[in-house]
């Protein structure tokens, strides 16, 4: 049997004031942009790619910060951190609204399954790289 893994990435986005860059999807709420890496794609270019998708920023990434692997799903997320470096804030389909917000107010807002997590752990510099299996 040939194994059918879903690869993700996701990028936590921070401003020069410090600010989250969160996506607000119509099914799961507010999160970090992020989606499936295609084929012949890197990690670091789909990271940056559903960033543009579904925020409309251009954004350099600055740092890989580690995995979360769903074992009985199949499904690999990767995570880096970004920062912004052009585009305008636009919403899409994919993403009702879109902002920067403090990070405090955004763990808040943030209440999909373990989500708030990944971004916790993506912005403690002290435990990358992580790799988190569940």
């Amino acid at each position: 049997m040939v194994p059918k893994h879903i690869v993700s990435a996701a990028a936590i986005v921070i401003n020069e004031r410090n600010e989250i860059l969160l996506i607000k999807g119509p099914r799961r709420g507010w999160e970090m942009p992020g989606g499936q890496v295609e084929e012949g794609e890197s990690l670091k270019e789909a990271a940056i790619r559903e960033t543009k998708e579904e925020s409309g920023l251009d954004i350099e990434v600055t740092k890989f910060c580690g995995v979360f692997q769903n074992v009985s799903e199949c499904i690999c997320n990767t995570l880096f951190l970004g920062r912004p470096v052009g585009g305008e804030l636009t919403t899409t389909p994919e993403a009702l609204e879109v902002g920067f917000f403090p990070i405090e107010a955004a763990l808040e807002m943030v209440i999909w399954k373990n989500f708030r997590e990944r971004i916790e752990l993506c912005l403690n510099e002290e435990l990358h790289p992580f790799y988190i299996e569940f």
